[in-house]
């Protein structure tokens, strides 16, 4: 037990040296933008100023919300091997703006050198026009590792930029292949697990674009064909794209949805209303049309009718008639109590007794 208690002050010790120890960063990510941050290995060795950091030095990291298990829903974190950096990656979403403190555990696997570094993300809204067409490719000739450096993510869209109308583009996901169900490839040299870059822009798609994504090149996709592609692919071979999972996204205005969708129907109840109105109060042909309409014999039938059954009710309603005796009470001369008749049940029919 004493034991126990001194190694969780012991690992509270250290932690509380890691907190105060830590390094901080402040970053700005923005809503519906990707955002990369490349973990910094320099740092998280320690080594003395001026004293190269030997590139064969195997690192790993340990990323997480502060006061979480786990990273935020929108952010990921992905790292080849302990010899090759580490990446935070994601797009944040509206729901995640505001601040975020991601912590960051750096694990020096030769000498055992722990290392803290804590990130502060103020999310925020992007500047600029709105982006309402989105294209979102898959790149099969890359892993997700090797796009997320500034370097290859501007070459794909300055080879993209030849297929899109003239306009800035600009990168808002980046997603592993084995993300969205990927199959993990074999370990054949240039096989890659591929990873889908969604793009977007301000500048309508260009007619290749439309093509490329039409129901035809589609159906030629389905039947084992090449899509149809009616300009020159800028992007090989550099970057080798699955032109048949290729999807685009337009910006659509849902006013016009929304009030035929609300007006149409409000239309055809007020006229519903207007017309059955009209039947109930403007069509009416009244009584004395009514009696006109029917014949003398049949009216005078009907009043015979109606007054025989008034007399009958109320001479009903007017009689006075005694009980019968069989269902009064008996009474008893002596005692003063009174008693239902009795009956013979012997004399009483089967039936009756059965009721």
């Amino acid at each position: 037990m004493a034991a126990a208690l001194i190694w969780i002050l012991l690992v509270g010790l250290l932690a509380g040296l890691g907190d105060a120890e830590a390094q901080q960063t402040t970053l700005q990510p923005l809503v519906g933008r990707v955002f990369v941050h490349t973990l910094d290995r320099e740092a998280a060795l320690r080594h003395p100023e001026h004293v190269d950091v030997p590139p064969t030095t195997p690192v790993t990291y340990h990323a997480h919300l502060r006061g979480h298990p786990d990273l935020p829903q929108w952010l990921r974190y992905t790292q080849r091997s302990p010899h090759q950096p580490g990446f935070l990656y994601g797009t944040p979403t509206p729901e995640d703006r505001g601040r975020q403190v991601i912590e960051v555990t750096a694990y020096n696997r030769d000498s055992f050198d722990t290392t803290w570094q804590r990130l502060v993300l103020l999310i925020g809204d992007p500047e600029g026009p709105l982006l309402p067409y989105q294209a979102e490719f898959l790149v099969c000739s890359h892993d997700v590792e090797e796009v997320l450096p500034s370097t290859p993510a501007s070459h794909f869209l300055t080879a993209l930029g030849a297929l899109w109308e003239p306009g800035e583009l600009q990168l808002l996901n980046i997603t592993s292949a084995l993300d969205r169900g990927g199959r993990v490839p074999l370990p054949i040299e240039g096989r890659k697990e591929g990873v889908y870059i969604k793009v977007g822009s301000a500048s309508p798609f260009s007619t290749c674009l439309k093509m490329v994504a039409s129901p035809d090149s589609h159906a030629r996709c389905a039947q084992g064909q090449p899509p149809l592609l009616s300009c020159y692919d800028t992007l090989a071979p550099h970057f080798r794209v699955d032109w048949c999972n290729v999807s685009l996204a337009a910006a659509r205005d849902f006013l016009t949805d929304a009030l035929v969708t609300l007006l149409v129907p409000l239309l055809v109840a007020l006229l519903l209303t207007l017309g059955l109105a009209y039947v109930m109060c403007c069509r009416r042909e009244g009584r004395l049309k009514r009696d006109l309409a029917t014949s003398d014999i049949q009216m005078v039938h009907h009043c015979t009718i109606r007054g025989n059954t008034e007399e009958l009710r109320q001479m009903a309603s007017s009689r006075e008639v005694p009980r019968p005796l069989s269902t009064l009470p008996m009474f008893n001369v002596r005692t003063g109590e009174r008693l239902p008749p009795q009956v013979d049940s012997a004399q009483v029919p089967l039936i009756l007794d059965q009721h």
